[in-house]
């Protein structure tokens, strides 16, 4: 596992900042970091910044649990030219004296390996057919209650059709108690 990290634009010339990379090259982070606080150059400070910042990138990538700042070693460090700004001294009688200000972009490449989690070992097959008829079992009764509840929650809720029939059943029994009732006087009127 690899990150990186980059400064650009520091006001200093590349040749001047290559010097202290041949200290920390190919070392790990914190060797390199307890290097460069003990060295008297310039570009020890940004260069231990930046070594800092790749190191923090790797752990926020891989996470702390599986990696540590330890484990990280110092992969490639590269110093390239940046832009150069033309500026002018001006001297005596009239000259001028131009110059160069040079500035350098580093990159830092840190590598390390995330610890690998232990797993847990196979068990025998003998073990392993035995709970297997056990698991079947289990596994029948624990679906049936799921399947019902998912069921009953796909499906709208169900229309009442009980009081529409009551309903019908009342109002056809009140026609057939008129036409009794009917049939009845009648019957009276007859006799």
């Amino acid at each position: 596992m690899q990150a990186t990290a980059r400064l650009k634009y520091l006001m200093m010339s590349p040749r001047k900042v290559r010097r202290v990379v041949t200290l920390v090259k190919g070392k790990s982070v914190d060797e390199a970091l307890t290097i460069l606080k003990f060295t008297n150059k310039a570009a020890a400070s940004p260069l231990a910044k930046t070594i800092q910042s790749a190191a923090a990138n790797a752990l926020s990538i891989e996470g702390t649990a599986h990696l540590k700042a330890e484990d990280l070693t110092i992969a490639s460090i590269l110093i390239d030219s940046g832009p150069s700004a033309k500026r002018a001294r001006f001297r005596a009688m009239g000259r001028v004296f131009r110059y160069v200000h040079r500035f350098a972009h580093i990159t830092v490449v840190v590598e390390g390996e995330p610890a690998v989690e232990a797993k847990p070992k196979k068990k025998s097959a003998a073990k392993k057919s035995v709970k297997v008829d056990e698991k079947p079992a289990k596994k029948a009764t624990a679906k049936k209650p799921a399947a019902k509840k998912k069921a009953v929650s796909k499906k709208p809720p169900a229309k009442k059709a009980t009081p529409k029939k009551a309903a019908v059943k009342k109002t056809t029994s009140k026609v057939d108690t008129a036409d009794k009732k009917k049939a009845v006087k009648t019957a009276k009127k007859d006799k």
